[in-house]
Parts: structure tokens; C-alpha cells; sequence
């Protein structure tokens, strides 16, 4: 088995932002995917996922209608399981580094998704990942592995976790 590591912590704290500023500062190929919010008139309106080779797609939006539903957002379950999942198994069949930001409560809304986070946790790749703060069943289990560590990052430590990244990424 490889090494996982999450960060977790509160929305906005810049979980996503270490993420990639280890990829930029970090040698060997990375895959997997990141979220990434949608504004519009500086309210937040949705969330797209975007793979690491520049894939494209909607994850959960303010305007989609019925279920599933997080909250405000209609959530697009299979667009996880057309874009997220394959990044993440593809990343686990050829690059060093699998990137899965995040795990949270509308990317779990997919059995697929979550066989396919167990499977690169289970693999020999080295995981970087987001894992959502507070956690269902599902996430306790995985968060209490042995193989993973789960860091919180706040806004007070953020600058020692990219410190420490390396180390916690590398052994």
C-alpha cells in the first residue's frame, strides 16, 4: 500500500490551495482531480470538477433542479462517476501521485467514487487528498485507517502544513 494523506478543516482555510502549490513545487506526475467553485456576481452558485489533465465538468449547481440535493445544490452524480472517477483511476494506473479533492458530501453520493478512492488507497500510489471535516460512517472509516493520516489545516497552520507536506507525503 502507498501513503495517504488528507487535509481536512473548514471551507475555506485553503485546503485546495496546498494541494497545489505541492504539485507546482513537487517533482513526478500527479493525476486526479480538484473541485472548484462557480460564482457568479460574487455569490457562490455550484461546484466543477477539474481534472489534472484539464477535463471539465459540473459537480453540483444552485439551478439544478430535483435530487440529489447537498443543501442549495443539485447535485450531478453522474459527472462524478464520468470525469471524477476515471481521473482517479487512471492517476492510479500511471502517475506517482493520485490527487482526489475532495471527498466530500456530494462526490459520496457515488458508490462508484467511493470504490474508487478504497481502490487508491489500497494501491501502492501516494494519495493527496481533501477529506470533508466532519464525516459520515463511511469517512470515519476511512479516516481512521492506519495507512491514512488526516492533517487539519486552519488558517493559523496552514503555512507548517505545506511546510511539512514533503515529509508527511514522502514518509
Amino acid at each position: 500500500m502507498g501513503r495517504t494523506v488528507l487535509l481536512s478543516g473548514r471551507p475555506g482555510v485553503g485546503k485546495t490551495t496546498l494541494i497545489k502549490k505541492w504539485i507546482d513545487a513537487h517533482q513526478g506526475q500527479c493525476g486526479g482531480f480538484f473541485t472548484q467553485e462557480l460564482r457568479e456576481s460574487g455569490a457562490r452558485v455550484g461546484f466543477e470538477i477539474v481534472t489534472l489533465d484539464g477535463q471539465r465538468a459540473l459537480l453540483a449547481h444552485v439551478r439544478r433542479r430535483g435530487t440529489p440535493r447537498v443543501g442549495k445544490y443539485g447535485v450531478y452524480v453522474a459527472h462524478v462517476e464520468a470525469v471524477a472517477v476515471p481521473a482517479i483511476e487512471q492517476a492510479v494506473a500511471v502517475a506517482d501521485y493520485v490527487v482526489i479533492d475532495e471527498i466530500g458530501k456530494m462526490e459520496l453520493l457515488s458508490d462508484a467514487f467511493r470504490a474508487a478512492v478504497l481502490s487508491a488507497v489500497d494501491s501502492p500510489r501516494t494519495v493527496l487528498g481533501t477529506v470533508m471535516l466532519r464525516g459520515d460512517p463511511w469517512v470515519d472509516d476511512l479516516r481512521n485507517r492506519a495507512d491514512v493520516r488526516v492533517v487539519v489545516v486552519t488558517i493559523h497552520n496552514r503555512g507548517q502544513v505545506f511546510d511539512a507536506l514533503t515529509t508527511l507525503v514522502a514518509g
